[in-house]
């Protein structure tokens, strides 16, 4: 435990520190955020046509209405969260991999959710939407983030008892 503890704290601490430095924000997580955006405007425009999008930035045509989806907002935070979680963990780098990869759906999906419904409470009514945005989304996607970490620690096989090498075999009876 105080392995997973240390290596924990020092991967968030690692990747927090990179993910603040200037070029990573320009190169991968502007970038990664504009895809954030494109990706909610095709999904209302299945709906609402009179959306676009412009880097990180979505607007209504009609209202001129728009959000800005700002660090804090793009779920980046609550990967590394998750990244630090499962790769601290004492597991096969297979089932780590594995993990992740799910836990970035799981997290990117719920954060389109909110990206989209802040969007809509925006043009309703601003006070639900400070609400919605500053207290009530936040946590759900860091809730998000722990209960893949939980989930995929439900799902990694058993290890042997008694530290590495294989399971024990039972014993064949003679009879």
């Amino acid at each position: 435990m105080l392995r997973f503890s240390i290596l924990f704290i020092v991967l968030l601490l690692g990747l927090f520190t990179v993910e603040v430095l200037q070029p990573v924000q320009d190169h991968v997580i502007l970038p990664f955020t504009a895809v954030l955006a494109d990706i909610s405007v095709f999904l209302i425009m299945l709906f609402d046509d009179g959306v676009q999008a412009s880097g990180k930035v979505i607007r209504d045509l009609a209202s001129g209405f728009a959000v800005s989806i700002e660090p804090g907002c793009n779920g980046v935070e609550a990967l590394i969260i998750l990244f630090a979680a499962i790769f601290a963990f004492p597991a096969p780098l297979k089932h780590k991999l594995i993990g992740f990869a799910i836990g970035f759906i799981a997290i990117q999906s719920l954060n389109l959710v909110r990206i989209i419904s802040l969007f809509y409470l925006g043009q309703w009514n601003m006070t639900w939407f400070n609400w919605f945005h500053l207290y009530l989304w936040q946590a759900l996607i860091i809730l998000d983030a722990l209960v893949v970490w939980l989930i995929w620690l439900r799902m990694l096989p058993p290890r042997p008892a008694g530290g590495s090498g294989p399971p024990p075999q039972p014993a064949m009876s003679q009879g």
